[in-house]
């Protein structure tokens, strides 16, 4: 029988294409039940797969690669999306029953509700709405600041597949969803969208980001020294994590 509550696992440290770790939790989640991953990547920038369709990728991504920031793809839609320090992601991969559609609002309302409850814990309040400007933004962004001045401070993504066959659903059907977040603890807002705007023009997409549209955990905390905010915010965020069962469980 599966479980129902999130159990944590660690990112495989010889797996840096993020693509691949996706997989691996997804197919976690078809044999034992909800899985979380909160883990940091190397610099690099993530993109989904409808970039590949942009005349001169390929050339732009070697080119990245090779002056040290490759550019992964991941599976979720949306828009290219920095990596690196300073940057946390949570990763939620769990199963619910047939019906996705019913399903894409809670799975994100309950991403967006474990991690504003973690920052809570760190003196951060946030909501979610679209920030204009962001890189990839969306309706489920969390968000620091009021209405028109608010700023991105997390953005979030899915990814749905089927899932095999389960004796325990009234009609065998399921399917597995990734819920993703990626979180600005103490990122350097110029630098990521220095990076992020660079690529978007290697490739012509007429694509531009507005590093003032986006802040960090560190400066909406007002906070002068960094030191442990990543061990801390991950914890709390853990913890929220921990105290909740996924929707459709």
């Amino acid at each position: 029988m599966h479980a129902t509550t999130f159990s944590f696992v660690d990112p495989d440290p010889a797996e840096a294409d993020p693509l691949q770790g996706e997989l691996a939790l997804l197919d976690h989640a078809a044999r034992t039940g909800p899985v979380a991953q909160l883990w940091e990547a190397p610099l690099s920038l993530v993109i989904p797969r409808s970039y590949l369709r942009q005349p001169g990728i390929e050339a732009a991504r070697a080119d990245f690669a090779a002056r040290g920031c490759p550019v992964w793809l991941r599976m979720s839609g949306g828009g290219l999306v920095p990596q690196g320090p300073g940057i946390l992601n949570v990763s939620l991969a769990y199963a619910v029953p047939k019906g996705a559609a019913t399903w894409m609002e809670p799975v994100y309302l309950h991403l967006c509700e474990v991690i504003a409850a973690g920052l809570r814990q760190v003196g951060v309040e946030t909501h979610w709405q679209a920030v204009e400007g962001s890189f990839c933004d969306g309706r489920y962004n969390l968000a620091w600041g009021p209405g028109d001045r608010a700023r991105k401070i997390a953005g979030t993504a899915q990814y749905w597949r089927r899932a095999p066959s389960d004796a325990q659903t009234p009609d065998g059907q399921r399917h597995l969803v990734l819920a993703h977040a990626i979180l600005l603890v103490d990122a350097d807002p110029q630098d990521i969208n220095a990076r992020a705007n660079a690529f978007e023009a290697a490739i012509g997409s007429g694509r531009h980001y507005d590093p003032a549209k986006v802040v960090s955990v560190r400066e909406a905390a007002g906070l002068d020294d960094a030191s442990g905010l990543t061990a801390r915010v991950s914890s709390a965020i853990q913890a929220a994590i921990a105290a909740t069962i996924p929707p459709g469980c």
